[in-house]
């Protein structure tokens, strides 16, 4: 099945709650790096692949209709020519925050990956990979990360056309999205999950 909205932000700007947002409006399964670590020895070579330049984008999103998070924010160059009339969105928050909550989870993980069990070795090699050609590579300082964000969010920009890109942050709620995606808002509250805690409890497989 086609990928029809395809998630741009890096982690840690609410990739996690736009995951389960696109899923409660009907616009899912949505691929976001979680479901990597439900399928590791499928989902890592292919990711792999694609971060040495030979993507193979059906059999990455097979059973999806949506993608949010690393590693696809990583794609979002090749995703646009591969899925050129899909719907993209592009998460954001400040600069500054990001780069505190970054480094105080993802980056920090791959930082210490030796220290990882080895079952999970192959994955963090991809991850750092991936986040690497996303222009954050290992080793930058708090200031470099934010010059870095900015300069990914712009590419973002200047890559996707304005008709089909959401500039949005997960605080706005429902409405933007619902708008942007063409489908009802719910009733139900917008999801806001996956803080620094629930971070390092899912990437420990506590939940």
């Amino acid at each position: 099945m086609p990928i029809n909205v395809i998630g741009v932000g890096v982690g840690r700007t609410g990739t996690y709650s736009l995951k389960l947002a696109i899923n409660q409006i009907g616009l899912g399964p949505c691929h976001h790096m979680e479901e990597v670590l439900h399928n590791l020895s499928v989902q890592v070579p292919l990711w792999s692949a694609a971060a040495k330049g030979a993507p193979d984008w059906m059999a990455i999103y097979e059973g999806y209709e949506s993608a949010v998070d690393w590693p696809t924010a990583g794609f979002f160059r090749e995703l646009y020519a591969t899925y050129p009339t899909a719907k993209f969105i592009l998460t954001h928050r400040t600069p500054e925050s990001w780069a505190q909550s970054f480094s105080q989870t993802i980056y920090r993980l791959l930082a210490e990956r030796d220290q990882a069990p080895e079952e999970l070795q192959e994955w963090l090699d991809m991850t750092s990979e991936v986040i690497g050609k996303t222009g954050f590579p290992s080793g930058l300082s708090e200031a470099d990360l934010r010059e870095a964000f900015i300069a990914h969010n712009e590419a973002v920009v200047a890559r996707i056309p304005a008709d089909q890109l959401l500039v949005y942050q997960v605080k706005d709620g429902w409405k933007p999205l619902c708008d942007f995606l063409d489908v009802p808002v719910p009733d139900d509250l917008f999801p806001r999950t996956n803080d620094r805690a629930e971070f390092w409890d899912r990437v420990s497989g506590k939940i």
